[in-house]
């Protein structure tokens, strides 16, 4: 990838770069502290050009996504654009990271042009006029009824309702020239594939490292010590869209995509189940946490993952917090390991909950390919999307695998449960 001309500027012999900074009025020089096309790489300007209505942007961590996201808006109001959708994954990401991030709106405007953002409108407004709205993906009825010229939709591939996505297009109808601009960490997901297949869309790729420059060597050792070779962190760091591992139980196309749902049937029970991890250091495992239901229809659905890396006491209050949420009949844990503890931490804060601890008498394998077939069959849906949990289902291969699949495992506990007769496993 290209380098910034700032980038180009700091890399000439200083004689040289003292030459060009000199030759600027006073007035040049301040305007490139917020001049875009001066920090910006190449590959983060606005494609040149009238045959694209779609900038999708697949690039991994640390890329720079959100900064050009932003920027992208700025570009958008100053060239005319009224009307903005603001798209996340959630309100809170919306908020946090679109408005007020490090690399957010509020921040990547010079006070003379940023916008009045008003948090219970969820509105930002430009001295121009411009005006943008939050959005939640999780809410995907906001969009049914706003009109748009211009939309800015992040991390869409972790979107919970692809919905979303198609009532934000019915409304992007203003204006001569409609544009969004997609801003995402790549997952293999319906959406992603349709658009890079879609020939009105401009597709742009980048890795973590075309931004090392800019990312604190912390973050690149951690970043690197947890996904460098592995096939994650093909998607993590380089935004390769994966196919499923050959070798995992679990694949999209054939057992999740055709029996996704979006609407909950009525639930005859409903589990919130639990795999615990044994220690809380930076290096411990994620806590797995799924809540799946029994329909009244004999079918699975699952309906949420709230999979966690916290302490005991915070996975706990989680898990509990699920439970409730859902009404649910009981949490059901993992014990094999800590299994009095694991109770007693539960009880210690909802001694009301109704509890039952599970052991596994047979390997991850054995366990999980039981509730693989019950996908297969068509007998499980999941509701919405679950990034991270289907991600795992679709890369883990227990021949190979090193790490624990926290999701899975959680997953398999609560289908078991509901559906199975917990065959491989003795109730406590």
């Amino acid at each position: 990838m290209g380098m910034s001309r700032a980038e180009i500027v700091a890399a000439l012999p200083e004689a040289d770069r003292r030459s060009v900074l000199a030759g600027l009025t006073d007035a040049q020089f301040a305007d490139l502290a917020c001049d875009w096309r001066f920090w910006g790489r190449p590959e983060q300007q606005l494609p040149p050009g009238d045959d694209w209505d779609k900038w999708l942007i697949l690039a991994g961590r640390g890329w720079g996504k959100t900064r050009t996201g932003a920027e992208t808006v700025r570009a958008w109001v100053k060239a005319g654009y009224r009307r903005i959708a603001l798209v996340a994954a959630t309100a809170a990401d919306a908020r946090d990271v679109i408005v007020e991030g490090e690399s957010g709106i509020l921040r990547v405007h010079p006070d003379g042009e940023r916008p009045l953002y008003e948090p219970s409108k969820r509105r930002l407004t430009w001295p121009n006029g411009a005006i943008a709205t939050t959005y939640s993906a999780d809410e995907p009825d906001r969009l049914r009824g706003p009109q748009h010229d211009a939309a800015w939709c992040d991390e869409t591939a972790s979107w919970s309702y692809p919905e979303t996505w198609d009532m934000l297009m019915m409304g992007l109808r203003l204006g001569d020239r409609p544009r969004v601009a997609i801003t995402t960490t790549p997952r293999p997901t319906k959406l992603i594939r349709e658009l890079v297949a879609d020939p009105r869309c401009r597709v742009t790729r980048g890795s973590t490292q075309d931004n090392a420059r800019n990312l604190a060597p912390q973050f690149l050792s951690q970043i690197l010590k947890k996904y460098e070779g592995t096939r994650l962190g093909r998607q993590e760091l380089y935004a390769e869209i994966l196919t499923d591992n050959p070798g995992a139980l679990w694949h999209r196309d054939a057992m999740l995509d055709p029996y996704r749902v979006q609407d909950i049937p009525e639930l005859r029970r409903i589990v919130v189940a639990v795999d615990p991890a044994v220690t809380s250091t930076e290096d411990s495992d994620e806590t797995g946490i799924v809540v799946c239901g029994l329909g009244v229809d004999g079918r699975g659905y699952v309906l949420e993952d709230r999979t966690c890396k916290e302490s005991p006491a915070g996975w706990a209050r989680i898990a509990i917090s699920a439970y409730h949420k859902w009404g649910a009949d009981r949490i059901v844990a993992e014990g094999n390991q800590g299994g009095d503890m694991i109770e007693a931490i539960i009880r210690s804060i909802d001694p009301a909950i109704s509890y039952s601890r599970v052991h596994a008498s047979r390997g991850k394998f054995a366990r999980a390919e039981p509730v693989a077939a019950l996908y297969e069959q068509g007998r499980v849906s999941h509701v919405g999307s679950l990034p991270a949990l289907e991600d795992e289902l679709c890369e883990y291969d227990p021949t190979i695998a090193t790490e624990s699949p926290n999701h899975l495992d959680a997953l398999v506990w609560a289908i078991t449960d509901l559906m199975l007769g917990s065959p491989g496993l003795s109730f406590a």
